[in-house]
């Protein structure tokens, strides 16, 4: 990308896996046009087993997928890589209540994105997950 306010943003690597494919393309479609980099799987078992350790710098992981929850992915992932950073993806609050269990010593603002989200608001969250200012 040659737009000069997207290069802080163009190294960072960002998997998608959400069930629902509209959600995941416009995650996706928001991201990389923010400047990021973006893989998507609407398949948490596709994306397990081809997911490979030091690639990516953030997971978005809907939470609520057939098959396997976005809490178990993500247990299975960190199996792989133990650096791994996410944040969870849910219209749900009741799952905020497991996710206080599986990590009682995190901010539930900095680990959750809430949908409906805007894109505005999705590109502060996944920074504020990367650490930008």
């Amino acid at each position: 990308m040659t737009n000069s306010s997207l290069t802080d943003t163009g190294s960072k690597r960002i998997l998608i896996v959400d069930d629902e494919v509209d959600i995941a393309n416009f995650f996706k479609l928001a991201l990389e046009h923010a400047g990021f980099s973006a893989d998507m799987y609407n398949d948490p078992m596709k994306s397990l087993s081809s997911y490979k350790a030091g690639v990516y710098d953030l997971l978005l992981l809907d939470i609520r997928m057939p098959k396997m929850s976005g809490f178990e992915l993500y247990d299975n992932i960190k199996k792989i890589d133990d650096n791994v950073n996410v944040c969870f993806v849910t219209a749900f609050e009741e799952y905020y209540n497991e996710f206080r269990k599986r990590f009682p010593h995190s901010e539930k603002t900095e680990w959750f994105i809430k949908k409906p989200i805007g894109v505005e608001e999705l590109i502060r969250k996944v920074k504020s997950r990367l650490n930008y200012n």
